[in-house]
């Protein structure tokens, strides 16, 4: 018989309060420190700054690669929880472009934890590849409303878009390029994504 405080979750014990405490302060931390630091950054400077021992990191992450995929999973799932929120904007056609570059933004952060994972043995599959194919799956929701309502042309499709997100946010990440150049190669992709006026359509047909 299960009890309020150690309830039936098939065969696994729960964690205490400050055990989960320590593990979402653990990814947190890892997250800006792999984020900043990439493949030179350590789990010993995650452990300091998330102010708990080595073993306690060990303890939730057997092993560096296992830490740095859990990181993966947590920034994927948040990227996907924010893009599902915008799936009943007002202005799908906005919402689409902004998320657009919002992840082109956020791309040198995860691009870093994504190589750091690879350099510790992992090969950035099993729930990494999930949480990816998630947030994958929402831009593509993202993409059908702003077609939908006439802002985004209806002749591309997920698979060419999503090539072009990935292209653009690694050429805005390891050319380090300045805010500025960035928003202007946004504006350049974001009109070729535009509807086709009427006369070129015409001629494409």
């Amino acid at each position: 018989m299960s009890t309020p405080g150690n309830r039936d979750t098939g065969g696994r014990r729960p964690q205490r309060a400050d055990a989960r405490t320590n593990r979402e302060r653990i990814l947190n931390v890892a997250e800006e420190v792999f984020g900043k630091g990439g493949q030179s950054a350590s789990t010993e400077e995650v452990a300091r700054l998330a102010n708990v021992g080595i073993a306690t990191v060990f303890r939730h992450f057997p092993t560096k690669a296992a830490l740095l995929e859990a990181v993966l999973v947590q920034r994927f799932d948040r990227l996907r929880g924010q893009a599902e929120t915008l799936f009943h904007a007002p202005d799908p056609g906005a919402a689409f472009f902004d998320f657009f570059s919002h992840l082109v933004a956020d791309a040198a952060g995860k691009i870093a934890i994504a190589e750091a994972l690879f350099e510790a043995g992992g090969d950035n599959g099993g729930d990494a590849a999930q949480a990816s194919y998630g947030l994958r799956r929402a831009v593509g929701a993202l993409l059908q409303h702003a077609q939908r309502a006439g802002t985004v042309r209806d002749d591309v499709e997920l698979p060419e878009v999503y090539a072009l997100l990935v292209a653009t946010s690694r050429a805005s990440a390891q050319a380090h390029l300045e805010e500025e150049v960035r928003d202007r190669m946004l504006t350049i992709i974001f009109d070729g994504l535009a509807p086709l006026p009427k006369a070129r359509a015409q001629l494409k047909t």
